[in-house]
């Protein structure tokens, strides 16, 4: 049974700071779980270069859904854009990428702490 499917809710969407999550493997592009989100495989593939190519990812930003979004943190963890009060947080662990989203009504701190603390169990948890 594939817990990721409950741990974001629980852990993201219960919140109501994030907006939509998603958690795909990074090797395979398979999306093991979406809470309110569909991502296609297009927007993987950005997701993926964005922590290939981090530097470029900083200057440049991203553009997610036809829109621009500026680029605020790139490391190899964690990406954080943002878009006229809306955000895109990713963070990768060793199997897994998680997107969430927040809306301008939502706290940007709460989402990304919410989306950085799923992300540690999954780092501890080996995934």
């Amino acid at each position: 049974m594939n817990p990721l499917p409950k741990l974001l809710e629980d852990c993201l969407i219960s919140t109501k700071h994030v907006e939509r999550a998603a958690v795909f493997v990074a090797k395979t592009c398979d999306i093991t779980a979406a809470s309110n989100f569909t991502v296609c495989l297009e927007e993987i593939q950005i997701f993926l270069d964005a922590f290939k190519h981090l530097n470029e990812t900083m200057k440049k930003g991203l553009i997610f859904r036809d829109k621009p979004y500026t680029c605020v943190r790139a490391d190899k963890h964690s990406i954080y854009a943002k878009n006229e009060g809306r955000g895109l947080i990713l963070v990768r662990t060793a199997l897994y990428v998680i997107v969430a989203t927040y809306s301008q009504t939502m706290h940007p701190s709460i989402c990304v702490e919410a989306v950085e603390k799923l992300g540690d169990y999954l780092r501890e948890k080996g995934k």
